[in-house]
């Protein structure tokens, strides 16, 4: 089995989960269960970056200690992923003492060998992006972007790393991987930011400006800056386990330049570690053209989402309305175009009819097919074309277009249905016709069973209710799978499932 290691970013525990958490963990979880299906050895990481003085502030804020603070907002991360199905390995949170051990281990390491050096820092830094800025982040007018929020002037001894030193060689190695970040174009993002002369990062905090942090092994006075410490969690989780460099680091696209484009590839060059093989980088869901917030109180909560349609509508509009790298705008009217058109009236509809007909003419059972007509030769051809089209669209994480591909068949079977028409074919006791409805009732049903299985990555709990009232039990080889036979034969259908039921009302959640 070939191992495939895929990491989403860490999220900074400042503050509640968010619809834009929910899609990264959603999107990652939905690309593990893939390469699962196609045989590889999948370790999925996620986590938590727990460090910084916005959790020192909002912890002294809450009148609590910041390790109580980030324990309870942790906690609430992991169980929104649990519930919304995401199949990590390991949940990794940068208080605990393994990755704490790996970082001073890292930086000990670079002191060591001069990449880390200290200097007075003379400049700007703003503390709600905990950064120090430059003159040239400020605005034409000479203010500063409201995004870096209260700006102050500091003048302080502080440990700098050498990434300057460093430039050239991400330059060539970005020249030379062209494929290295998905989609291509943010590649060429990066190397234009890169033409502008690096300066070396400060890479510490003293003690009397900022506690909560890994204090520097070299130097018990400073702890290290968030970004020092919060990248190496997709190293030190499998340090043990021999599986870097990772496959893909799964991030969005607000953290690509210049944490995870520059810093991270210098950062393990400088260690004489090798960069992970891929950055994919998602977009934003955006509300009226703009990035949903809780700043500016445009986040969705996903809870809300979840508790009136259920987890797997919530996963499946996630992944179906985003192509992975862009943009894509988020409404409750779009969401309930999906859910009714295609989960509920077309999916939906599928497994019921297949249900209510075979109970209703087969006591229950599935027949074989005995005819094979021009009705289901186009149905078995399309399932060929659409089977073949929509695993390399998996694997080049066009999953939005793999479902549109998928339904478009779940379409075409119930257009069979109509073809056939089961419920005239019932009345008539010709050998002919009770010949053509038991083909009609194994062909709907082989048709869903196979629909689902391309399914099952996006909507894993869906795709084991249908399998289960089909009476069917997948095998370990999923493109096995994806053939047409007859693997239903025989099978007892249970009478009915509701799988999608319409809400009572369109109401935006609160």
């Amino acid at each position: 089995m070939k191992s495939f290691y895929i990491t989403t970013a860490i999220d900074y525990v400042n503050s509640a989960p968010h619809l834009g958490h929910a899609y990264e963990k959603v999107l990652t979880d939905v690309i593990a269960r893939f390469r699962r299906q196609m045989g590889d050895k999948v370790y999925f990481l996620t986590g938590t970056d727990e460090h910084g003085q916005k959790v020192q502030a909002s912890a002294r804020k809450q009148g609590i200690e910041a390790q109580a603070f980030v324990d309870k907002t942790a906690a609430e991360f992991r169980s929104l992923w649990d519930r919304l199905g995401v199949s990590y390995d390991d949940f990794i949170r940068t208080t605990e003492p393994r990755h704490k051990q790996v970082v001073r281990d890292l930086l000990q390491k670079l002191f060591d060998a001069g990449e880390i050096y200290r200097a007075e820092y003379r400049g700007f830094y703003s503390t709600r992006q905990e950064q120090f800025l430059q003159e040239k982040d400020r605005l034409p007018d000479g203010s500063w972007p409201e995004l870096f929020g209260e700006v102050t002037e500091i003048v302080e001894p502080n440990y700098f790393f050498r990434l300057k030193k460093y430039q050239d060689w991400l330059i060539d190695f970005l020249t030379k991987n062209e494929d290295w970040i998905f989609p291509k174009y943010r590649q060429k993002q990066v190397l234009e930011f890169l033409k502008e002369p690096l300066n070396d990062l400060c890479i510490s905090r003293p003690k009397e400006r900022l506690e909560w942090g890994i204090p520097l092994p070299f130097d018990e006075g400073y702890v290290t800056y968030v970004w020092f410490d919060a990248l190496l969690n997709y190293y030190s989780a499998v340090v043990d386990k021999g599986l870097w460099p990772a496959d893909y680091n799964l991030i969005g696209k607000d953290i690509l330049v210049p944490p995870h484009a520059v810093y991270w590839p210098i950062m393990l060059h400088a260690c004489g570690l090798p960069p992970p093989k891929h950055l994919l980088v998602h977009g934003w869901w955006l509300q009226s053209g703009a990035k949903m917030s809780k700043s500016t109180g445009g986040a969705v909560n996903p809870l809300d989402l979840i508790a009136q349609f259920g987890v797997d509508a919530f996963r499946y509009f996630l992944i179906r309305e985003m192509n992975v790298g862009q943009d894509s705008e988020f409404t409750i009217e779009q969401f309930l175009v999906r859910y009714n058109s295609e989960l509920a009236n077309n999916l939906g509809n599928l497994v019921n009819r297949t249900l209510n007909m075979t109970t209703r003419f087969a006591a229950g059972v599935l027949p074989a097919a005995e005819v094979v007509e021009a009705p289901e030769r186009e149905l078995h051809e399309l399932w060929a074309k659409t089977r073949d089209e929509v695993i390399p669209l998996c694997e080049g994480f066009q999953f939005h277009t793999g479902i549109e591909r998928t339904i478009a068949f779940v379409t075409a079977t119930n257009a069979y249905i109509e073809k056939r028409a089961p419920w005239k074919l019932g009345k008539s006791a010709t050998p002919e016709d009770q010949a053509l409805l038991r083909t009609a009732l194994a062909t709907m049903a082989e048709a869903l069973r196979l629909a689902v299985a391309l399914l099952q990555h996006v909507v894993p709990g869906t795709t084991e209710k249908i399998n289960a009232v089909l009476g069917h039990q997948p095998g370990p080889d999923w493109r096995s799978e994806l053939q047409w036979g007859s693997k239903l034969n025989g099978s007892k259908v249970a009478a009915a499932l509701v799988l999608f039921p319409r809400p009572a009302t369109p109401d935006k959640p609160a």
